[in-house]
């Protein structure tokens, strides 16, 4: 059984990682790192959690043999210091993505890590949830034939006051779900992008985007003149889905990377149509249970640092190329691996949570 503390206990701790751990059979939360204590105590009296910390107390809990793993889920900006001082105490760490805002601080994460021998997962829970690599291993097969064009939209109406749209947090569309797209994208193909183009928008009559662009359109080039293009925005109507086009068929995955409905795939090819709903299991218990299981194991998780360093190059870029009107290109090694069947994990669905 892996020991977790929760490093933030905001919206998508409490909505999510909190409710799931319990169902994974392998994993147990064990304390909570939160600079509201009053709410962090109550959260822990729901869900029977020993420990409640302030942030000034975690290098002590990091110390203590409470905990074998952290789940970081703080600001984007925060995300190396976190994962930074739980790996050098010798801890596993789960982080949210992006997983930082910068190269130098992804790169330190990973150095980190390596130095003390523990394994640092990016929460990519989309590469352990049965739909999404029934679609990736369709494409695998040549279902569709090669696939040589991708389109995504990703987008809902954002609330004010949300944290993900203040700039000191390096919120936005581009890096809280555009980041799904380009993952997806850089799967589908197998491969990293080697360029991209983009285009943001800012109403002027929104103060909800007063420090941040309320949508962006991207276009990125893949070796072998491969394309996969997406639009995000925190100020359109709800939809989640991408479509990737092959040279003898397409698929349809409607939605495609929200956890809280079931996938649907839709699958075209010269044989017909067919239409398939997966059933609907919990996405946080999934990662949870696969990331305690390489800990257990002593197995290297797949979504690793260096994943999320490969996404945030492009997220950089990206954002370059939107502020100065020009094509970046994008230099990233090649992924040895890829969301495979044998990371899927078939979490039944959390029911009891408590939202503060």
């Amino acid at each position: 059984m892996i020991r977790y503390a929760v490093v933030g206990a905001g919206w998508i701790a409490q909505e999510a990682f909190m409710p799931a751990i319990g169902q994974t059979g392998n994993s147990h939360l064990a304390a909570i790192v939160s600079g509201n204590l009053a709410a962090a105590q109550k959260l822990a009296h729901f869900y029977g959690i020993e420990k409640v910390v302030r942030y000034d107390g975690f290098d002590a809990l990091l110390q203590s043999d409470l905990i074998d793993a952290v789940y970081i889920s703080v600001p984007n900006p925060m995300h190396a210091e976190y994962a930074i001082r739980a790996a050098s105490a010798g801890k596993h760490v789960m982080v949210e993505k992006p997983i930082a805002t910068s190269v130098a601080d992804a790169e330190a994460m990973i150095s980190a890590a390596r130095d003390k021998g523990v394994w640092l997962m990016t929460s990519y829970r989309l590469h352990h949830e049965p739909g999404t690599i029934a679609a990736l291993d369709a494409i695998r097969e040549g279902r569709i034939g090669e696939p040589r064009y991708i389109s995504a939209l990703f987008s809902f109406q954002s609330e004010r006051g949300n944290h993900r749209l203040q700039a000191g947090n390096w919120g936005g569309p581009l890096q809280d779900i555009g980041i799904y797209c380009i993952n997806a994208a850089r799967h589908i193909f197998a491969a990293e992008p080697i360029q991209v183009v983009a285009m943001a928008s800012r109403p002027s009559n929104d103060p909800r985007f007063n420090e941040i662009d309320d949508a962006i359109a991207v276009t990125l080039r893949f070796p072998g003149e491969r394309l996969a293009q997406f639009y995000c925005s925190f100020g359109a109507s709800e939809i989640d889905m991408y479509r990737v086009v092959g040279t003898r068929g397409d698929i349809t995955m409607e939605p495609g990377f929200r956890f809280d409905a079931p996938m649907r795939m839709l699958l075209n090819t010269k044989e017909g149509c067919e239409a398939i709903k997966f059933p609907h299991y919990d996405h946080f218990g999934g990662q949870i249970a696969y990331f305690s299981q390489c800990i257990l194991d002593g197995t290297a998780p797949e979504p690793d640092g260096e994943e999320g360093l490969a996404d945030l190059i492009v997220l950089l870029a990206t954002e370059k190329a939107a502020r100065t009107g020009q094509p970046q290109a994008i230099s990233s090694p090649s992924r040895p691996h890829h969301p495979t069947a044998d990371m899927v994990r078939t979490i039944p669905l959390a029911t009891r949570k408590l939202l503060l």
